[in-house]
């Protein structure tokens, strides 16, 4: 079996998940190099990593360059995303830099592999929100062509990095004794709230803040499917892991919940959790650590035709970037893509 040089860029939450998903699934590994910000070794689960700071002309000699990104940040797949497709790498970004650059396709493996082979070196992960979003929908979408999504989120801190974990644990600790909450990941206290507010707000869509418009336009690129009306509403909760959406989806067909479920059940990557009698669907506690989406709730909409509402949970850190980044390279590998 041929093996692959990989250089993974950054080594925080993601970074990290990278390293650890690659040895989990035996991904043809040759040699694996870390770029950052500042030289340094890393031991994970025991293993050592050299980590080296990064240069363009630190990903000569690799196939695959994973940059792990972070949400909203112009970051280092700017500074070295096209030097490294200079340089012969396949890059997968996990960043929001050029998810929507028609140069790059923006892929979930089990949603619309077929967009990798018109591939210009680079290749996006989607939003982690979305990403198990268009999981979800995919199976519904070929089957009965989706007219409208309205789409709430419930999404976990690692979403933002590793500061805001430890914030959160910090907050668990101090406001129960009376401390304060001393928030600085977000705009308010994380500990026992919500917060309807993830990025900034934006001008294209006025109202709507950034991870909103992410799922709006991500949704419709990678669906081929620019005509789909979507509104989401995207909200941080006190999780450590695992995103929660609360997802309603109408669609040309009528699709019954039966049906629905069905065609989930027999979708790649999904697993559904679906007997709300006895207490069962997706929860983030049971999500976490997984690389599947988690479907259930499965049900039709009481007052609107042809529309289902549907419940979805997955790992954010996992399937919403570092698994679904080596699924792309694994599937690149399989449809002949590397040279």
């Amino acid at each position: 079996m041929r093996k692959y040089s990989v250089v993974v860029v950054g080594i925080g939450l993601v970074g990290t998940r990278i390293l650890q998903v690659l040895r989990e699934r035996k991904f043809p590994v040759k040699s694996i190099k870390v770029l950052a910000r500042s030289a340094r070794t890393e031991t994970i689960d025991g293993v050592d990593y050299e980590v080296v700071p990064a240069s363009a002309d630190a990903f000569a000699g690799a196939e695959f360059a994973l940059f792990a990104g972070t949400e909203g940040a112009k970051g280092a797949s700017q500074l070295y995303g096209w030097e490294a497709v200079k340089r012969g790498c396949i890059v997968i970004d996990n960043g929001d830099d050029f998810r929507m650059d028609d140069r790059v396709p923006l892929v979930v493996p089990e949603v619309n592999p077929e967009a990798l082979r018109n591939h210009q070196g680079l290749i996006a992960v989607p939003n982690c929100s979305t990403v198990q979003m268009v999981a979800a929908l995919a199976p519904l979408h070929r089957a009965a062509r989706i007219r409208r999504v309205v789409v709430t989120t419930f999404q976990a801190v690692s979403g933002t990095g590793g500061a805001a974990v430890t914030e959160l644990e910090r907050q668990v600790a101090d406001v129960p004794a009376g401390k304060p909450a001393n928030p600085q990941q977000y705009p308010h206290q994380i500990f026992g709230n919500v917060i309807p507010q993830i990025s900034t707000l934006k001008d294209i869509f006025p109202g709507y803040y950034g991870e909103e418009i992410k799922m709006i336009r991500e949704t419709r690129k990678i669906l081929s499917a620019p005509e789909i009306a979507v509104s989401a509403t995207c909200v941080r909760v006190p999780v450590y892991f695992g995103h929660s959406e609360a997802i309603n989806v109408e669609t040309e067909k009528k699709l019954t919940a039966a049906q629905a479920r069905e065609l989930l059940s027999k979708a790649p990557g999904i697993v559904v959790v679906d007997d709300p009698a006895k207490s069962r669907y997706p929860m983030p506690l049971d999500a976490a650590g997984k690389d599947e989406v988690f479907v259930g709730r499965i049900r039709e909409d009481s007052c609107h035709a042809n529309t289902l509402d549907l419940w979805c949970v997955a790992d954010n850190i996992r399937k919403g970037a570092a698994t679904n980044a080596i699924q792309i390279a694994e599937k690149m590998i399989e449809m002949g893509l590397v040279k």
